[in-house]
């Protein structure tokens, strides 16, 4: 009977441990083969006799015997080999193929590289591996321009397995001596696992990148949005103030350009965050090409071996926003402009802000409407407050509904969470004030206390600066004591004497940047007022600096309280 015709590849009857083809094969019970000598040779080097490739360990140490038909199959499969391919039609390498190694003058393209040799052959140069005995047992593979990146530096054996443990490749060699008892795994099986989180971190570069591109389109509609407010408000004050120009002619021409000082304040703004989430989206672009071309490389060691430095989330950075006061007149403003004839010498004694080169935040005017004078004109605004217990110090106990804070020795049993100061001594409030006027009071108690606003973004880990109420450019704050009162913004710090009182109001006037605290008692005592220009939310906060049994207790007030 003729002989079945062979269809399978030398490359499949490989021991794994001489990575040659197997000679005098031997079969172990949990079925991988190897050659008599090479396990031989392993064993009597170790004490533990276990499978070089599944590390399977047996008790006592198995008879070897050679596997009489696979031994049979492999000497056929050595006949077949000895015939070479047919010589295909060459072509010349073009930029991106492999070259031939051994061509001279213009090198045609590679048909197969020589893991042995370390070098890439062309159809012509490839025919020794099939015709010189000496070299049919070398390991030829695709053709491959990193040759060297897949053999093992100290053993020169082939890169075929991935040690968990120290998260390298390593060859079979290194797995039987320094990473023995280490965690294991062949490159395909590591190649996986990885993928599974390229795949991960590509969703979120979309998701990232979705987000970006959607704010850097709501950026654009609110610019155009302000630019229109501008026009239409400049529309407005032409309007009223043509009838009045003799009159009120000096007050219509700071009001025209502190209108046009804030539209362009605004503007650079916007385009300083436009440009930001421009790059953002740029890189997270890049990465995402990066992290596409390595999903879809074939080359698991080049995979393997790139994936730890592509296969990192770029830093996201603090969120961007930007808030823009569509209107810039108000209700307000176009009653008093209507009546305005009556009013001149009211609005001719309107103080101006004047903008300074070392006040870059300060707001740009308060013409419309005046801060209230009086309490009851204060308590119009007022905003009901609640601790937040997520973000408050250990030492920090709260009562009252979450409306009164007081520092003790004893720490409460709060559970962690990532919005809790864990050094210094403070608590913030649950509610984001923006975009209006608000005013609360506070009843204080003790000798040292700090009251103040800051971003969400206020760092809570730590004691540095970058914790602390005022002491950094994220948080405004007053700081009270018997003593006297202390300012602070940005670590910059203002002493002032005024009469102690317990009773402090504050006024926020987002819009307009002002946020000014007053001694309240009969009278309201303006302490000191902050001009700047508010670009995020602001959380109301109270700090202590351990002052044992100091308290700060919010107070619920009305229009008729007085």
């Amino acid at each position: 009977m003729a002989e079945a015709q062979l269809f399978i590849s030398q490359d499949e009857f490989t021991c794994s441990v001489c990575l040659d083809t197997l000679t005098d094969p031997v079969s172990l019970h949990c079925g991988h083969s190897f050659c008599l000598k090479c396990l031989t040779d392993c064993w009597d080097q170790s004490q533990v006799c276990s499978c070089p490739q599944c590390r399977h360990i047996f008790m006592l140490r198995p008879e070897l015997k050679r596997n009489t038909l696979l031994n049979e199959v492999i000497k056929k499969l050595k006949k077949t080999a000895l015939t070479p391919p047919p010589l295909q039609s060459q072509n010349y390498a073009s930029p991106g193929d492999v070259e031939c190694d051994f061509c001279t003058g213009k090198k045609f393209r590679a048909v197969m590289s020589c893991l042995t040799c370390m070098a890439s052959y062309c159809q012509t140069h490839l025919r020794p591996h099939y015709e010189i005995a000496a070299w049919k047992g070398h390991k030829l593979v695709d053709p491959d321009r990193n040759l060297l990146e897949k053999l093992c530096e100290k053993h020169q054996k082939f890169l075929e397995m991935f040690c968990r443990t120290d998260k390298t490749c390593i060859c079979m060699m290194c797995g039987m001596t320094e990473h023995d008892g280490h965690e294991k795994v062949e490159l395909e099986t590591e190649r996986e696992e990885k993928q599974k989180q390229l795949g991960a971190t590509q969703s979120e570069i979309r998701r990232r990148l979705e987000e970006k591109e959607k704010k850097l389109r709501e950026m654009r509609r609110t610019v155009e949005k302000m630019k229109l407010s501008v026009e239409i408000v400049m529309g407005e004050h032409e309007k009223n103030f043509t009838d009045l120009i003799h009159c009120i002619e000096e007050a219509h021409k700071k009001l025209t350009e502190n209108i046009r000082e804030q539209e362009k304040r605004e503007m650079e703004k916007a385009e300083g965050v436009m440009e930001q989430l421009e790059k953002e989206i740029e890189e997270l672009k890049r990465r995402e090409a990066e992290l596409k071309e390595l999903s879809e490389t074939k080359d698991h060691l080049h995979f393997l071996k790139t994936f730890s430095s592509r296969c990192v989330l770029p830093p996201n950075g603090d969120s961007l926003s930007f808030t823009v006061t569509a209107d810039f007149s108000s209700e307000d403003l176009l009653k008093e402009l209507s009546c305005l004839k009556k009013s001149l010498e009211k609005i001719n004694q309107w103080d101006f802000l004047p903008l300074t080169p070392s006040d870059r935040e300060a707001p740009i005017f308060t013409l419309w409407p005046p801060e209230p004078q009086s309490r009851d004109e204060f308590l119009q605004y007022f905003c009901p407050l609640t601790l937040d217990i997520n973000t408050a110090h250990r030492v920090l106990h709260l009562s009252q509904g979450n409306k009164k804070v007081t520092c003790e020795w004893e720490k409460a049993n709060y559970p962690d969470h990532p919005d809790r100061f864990d050094h210094c001594v403070q608590v913030l409030c649950r509610e984001a004030l923006t975009g209006t006027r608000c005013y609360w009071e506070v009843e204080c108690s003790g000798d040292f206390m700090m009251i103040g606003v800051a971003y969400k973004g206020l760092s809570r880990k730590g004691e540095g600066s970058e914790c602390s109420l005022g002491n950094n450019n994220k948080s405004w704050c007053l700081q009270c004591s018997h003593s006297q009162y202390s300012l602070c913004h940005n670590n910059q710090w203002t002493v002032i004497s005024a009469p102690y009182s317990p009773r402090i109001g504050v006024y926020l006037d987002w819009p307009a940047g002002s946020l000014s605290f007053y001694s309240v008692s009969h009278t309201m005592t303006l302490l000191h007022r902050f001009n700047t220009s508010f670009t995020e939310p602001l959380y109301p906060g109270f700090g202590f600096y351990l002052s044992l049994n100091s308290s700060v207790t919010i107070s619920h007030l009305t229009p008729s309280d007085h």
